[in-house]
């Protein structure tokens, strides 16, 4: 393989981009017929190594495109041009329960694209690959600024961005929606240093005090404001759209979450009441939530109503939350309270 390892060409274009920019990956100058492994690998903030790989045959013309060939196997199977970051997992050995999150949104994710003779399956490491390059993928596109409110072009469309129950502040998504043009609010509700100095977690005020922020901010258009959660923040973005006064967003985004929220009460009482129904909760044996039964009861004469838009993002393979359940709670409800859905 030594001479076919010095011819093999290896591309991917764009080579820096923002993260949800779709790339190429084209493997050139390869045995027709060779079997190939093209495998993604990316170390993360805190040192922990994430993983990604497909199983190619070289065609007549001795190329693989990702963008257009199927996977044969690997972390995802068939067409799927961006399956290389998307599929990005712990390398075997991992300590359990990681989670891929960009800290400094202000440097790239930096991912290693290899090739690889045969169709592997494991210890890349000790494998030497044919050819490699390195990409850059960015949350903050050229020209985006990360401030605390102190300059003031604009006015943009704002979004509050409310992650789940991690805690401190998350700040890579809320710098992507920058980079596509959304002036983006990312909240830290949960983190300790608020809990240490407020002897409590946030109740609904907080919320409300940070959408006047983006509210009165001149760089913002004050009619154009959304709300997104993820998961825990989903509890909290339907009750704001529902029941605050102040709170009147152009539309509301919910993806992976629940409605556990009392109406009356702090995010303190979803911990409560999620901790006094813990045992409810069921798991596979490949330790996959199946089954829960932590949802409030549907309240027969609801006074809350949702005053825009809603669209429910189900994100029922990220097994964190059995979210279609979930989301067909929500619809129930919402039909109960004279809400049209679809």
């Amino acid at each position: 393989m030594d001479r076919k390892r010095c011819c093999v060409k290896l591309s991917v274009q764009p080579s820096r981009g923002l993260v949800d920019e779709k790339f190429i990956v084209l493997v050139q100058k390869v045995p027709p017929g060779l079997q190939l492994t093209v495998h993604a690998l990316h170390q993360c903030e805190d040192g922990h190594h994430w993983e990604a790989f497909a199983h190619y045959t070289a065609n007549a013309a001795g190329t693989v495109n990702v963008a257009e060939d199927p996977s044969e196997g690997g972390t995802y199977s068939g067409v799927e041009q961006m399956g290389l970051l998307w599929s990005l997992r712990p390398v075997p050995g991992s300590q359990p329960g990681l989670r891929l999150r960009r800290r400094n949104v202000q440097t790239p994710m930096e991912v290693t694209i290899s090739v690889y003779h045969g169709h592997q399956t494991g210890g890349f490491v000790g494998h030497i690959p044919l050819a490699s390059v390195l990409v850059e993928r960015w949350y903050m596109a050229p020209g985006v600024r990360r401030t605390s409110f102190k300059e003031r072009p604009g006015p943009f469309p704002g979004i509050l961005d409310l992650w789940g129950g991690g805690g401190n502040i998350v700040e890579y998504r809320a710098a992507l929606l920058a980079s596509l043009g959304f002036a983006s609010l990312a909240l830290d509700y949960l983190t300790l240093k608020t809990l240490q100095k407020t002897g409590k977690m946030e109740s609904i005020e907080y919320f409300e005090a940070a959408y006047k922020v983006l509210q009165q901010h001149p760089e913002i258009s004050s009619s154009r404001i959304a709300v997104l959660g993820l998961s825990l923040g989903t509890s909290v973005t339907l009750k704001l759209v529902a029941y605050s006064k102040i709170v009147k967003p152009r539309c509301a985004v919910c993806i992976s979450g629940s409605h556990v929220q009392p109406v009356d009460g702090s995010v303190a009482d979803i911990f409560a009441y999620c901790d006094k129904n813990a045992s409810n909760i069921r798991f596979s044996e490949e330790n996959q939530m199946i089954s829960r039964d932590l949802l409030l009861p549907i309240p027969t004469d609801p006074v809350g109503q949702l005053q825009c838009p809603l669209l429910l993002v189900v994100g029922e393979d990220d097994q964190n939350w059995p979210a279609y359940e979930s989301a067909m709670d929500i619809k129930q409800m919402m039909e109960q309270a004279g809400t049209t859905t679809c």
